[in-house]
């Protein structure tokens, strides 16, 4: 079981992630979205298309834009459709 975690709190846990370019993409009904609010970030990457990004709220604390997912993604990339990935200090435990 793959776990997603921050400031102790499992953000997301799953036997089906998708490990793309070293990040685990977690699916959708994995994701506990009461700790997801959205984020008018977004990135754009040439094989994937663009990302939507997240930001985390626990316990009232943010981490900005850590999260972001593929709502539309280019062909190469349709696995990870709305599939959600984390960074910066969320701990990835497979």
């Amino acid at each position: 079981m793959a776990q997603a975690i921050w400031r102790g709190t499992v953000l997301a846990d799953s036997d089906d992630i998708v490990m793309v370019e070293g990040n685990a993409y977690f699916p959708p009904d994995a994701v506990r979205r009461e700790y997801l609010l959205n984020s008018d970030k977004t990135t754009y990457c040439g094989w994937k298309g663009e990302a939507s990004y997240y930001t985390l709220r626990v316990e009232g604390v943010e981490n900005p834009d850590a999260a972001w997912y593929y709502s539309d993604p280019k062909p190469k990339a349709a696995n990870i459709r709305n599939y959600v990935a984390f960074w910066r200090g969320v701990e990835i435990e497979v």
